[in-house]
């Protein structure tokens, strides 16, 4: 069986660009994302374009069509928030079999990951929160111990990524981001699975003036 060749660390930068692109409409939907055009914008060869555009196509922000390449796909706000109350509910069962299964050392990892959330220089550039945040959620699925729900949470955690990342930009998410990590750590240490569990939905899950505040960066960037 041939091994997919893993995506080089250019075209995983180039895919962060051009979903960023995308979630602030700059590239709208049904757009045509024509190779040449995008080397040209980011000084790069095809290849790399093509290895992001494949990446975009896997979490669904970007079509590949026949004869016609690749299309930004459609944005509906309403599928949006459906797809955090999934996530939301993704993470609340990780956090609830982490609270039962998780081990010292991946607890242990959990909690550097929230240390590296913490720092100065990371809680003051939000696209660099964002990556600290990614790593301490991931040590949070995989302390699930349940490698399907792994496997679909992360799934979703990519496909949702460009709107994380933008959440983060409303003014004072990044420390109430940081408060509900330490309260789900709390949780998932004491072995209280309910509390981890309601704390981790509740931090994902995107109601009234949250999902209204994301929606006006989106459209104002």
């Amino acid at each position: 069986m041939k091994k997919t060749a893993k995506p080089s660390k250019l075209s995983n930068g180039l895919r962060e660009k051009i979903e960023e692109l995308i979630a602030t409409g700059v590239f709208p939907p049904g757009k045509k994302l024509d190779e040449i055009e995008l080397a040209e914008m980011f000084n790069v060869s095809r290849t790399p374009i093509r290895e992001a555009l494949i990446q975009l196509n896997s979490t669904g922000l970007v079509e590949m069509r026949p004869r016609r390449g690749a299309i930004v796909s459609s944005f509906d706000p309403k599928k949006l928030y459906e797809m955090f109350e999934v996530m939301a509910e993704l993470e609340a069962m990780c956090a609830r079999l982490a609270a039962r299964r998780i081990t010292d050392e991946e607890l242990e990892e959990l909690i550097k990951t929230h240390k590296e959330c913490q720092k100065k220089e990371v809680c003051e550039n939000p696209d660099l929160y964002y990556h600290k945040n990614e790593a301490f959620h991931l040590a949070l699925y995989k302390a699930s111990h349940n490698s399907f729900l792994i496997e679909q949470a992360i799934l979703l955690h990519k496909r949702l990524a460009s709107y994380r990342r933008l959440q983060l930009r409303v003014r004072g998410r990044i420390q109430a981001s940081l408060k509900e990590h330490e309260d789900i750590i709390k949780a998932i240490s004491s072995g209280n699975a309910e509390l981890a569990s309601q704390l981790a939905r509740n931090h994902i899950i995107i109601q009234g003036e949250r999902f209204s505040d994301l929606m006006a960066t989106i459209q104002n960037i």
